[in-house]
């Protein structure tokens, strides 16, 4: 079982470290308003896996994985966040606010918490990843809940800390960051890479 488990989380781990969504979320928020926002973000993400695994081990999130129509839903309104979070640091970005010293710099608005948990939980790959790859991953010496449920926390806990790290990582490079023109760039790309996001998850068939 042990075995199992390892490499189960050698698995999750390769795919928490793929960056996608959750990093460019979690890079726009603690690049315009520092690290605590940062991990606030982390910490809505993480939830939002929580409420996936849940779902998983009820059994909802294969009902949506299996229905087109559902699917489609949930996929168009998570790609409709991704890409007004990246409309919202390209009219940031327009807008011109990075002539003042970073202590005055008006963070982005909406509660970094909310804004991690909103992205992660209309995210359907989730439904479709939680539903497809676990269960296969699960160790066979635990019931199908039970090995759902480990793989469910072991993978927030992954997440939480390459995210967290990443948050950390960033805040070291601040006043780098603090620089206007930096600024602007960063938040071009970050921009940039939410509505490319956003159009994937919409486009991406289940």
């Amino acid at each position: 079982m042990l075995i199992q488990l390892f490499a189960a989380t050698g698995v999750l781990a390769v795919l928490t470290v793929v960056p996608g969504p959750d990093m460019a979320v979690v890079t726009k928020r603690a690049v315009s308003s520092g690290w605590q926002d940062g991990l606030r973000t982390v910490g809505g993400i993480t939830a939002g896996l929580m409420v996936w695994g849940v779902l998983a081990v009820a059994g909802l999130a294969a009902v949506l994985a299996a229905s087109a129509t559902a699917y489609t839903v949930f996929a168009l309104a998570g790609a409709a966040y991704l890409v007004f979070l990246g409309f919202q640091a390209l009219l940031q970005n327009r807008r011109g606010r990075f002539q003042a010293p970073a202590a005055t710099l008006t963070p982005p608005r909406g509660n970094p918490w909310r804004t991690g948990l909103v992205s992660n939980v209309f995210n359907p790959k989730i439904a479709v990843f939680y539903t497809g790859l676990l269960p296969a991953r699960a160790p066979t010496g635990l019931s199908a809940h039970s090995g759902m449920t480990l793989l469910v926390l072991v993978h927030a806990m992954l997440t939480a800390v390459w995210l967290g790290g990443y948050v950390m990582l960033l805040s070291k490079a601040r006043s780098l960051f603090e620089k206007p023109a930096v600024r602007r760039g960063m938040d071009r790309a970050t921009g940039t890479v939410l509505i490319g996001f956003g159009l994937q998850v919409a486009t991406t068939q289940p």
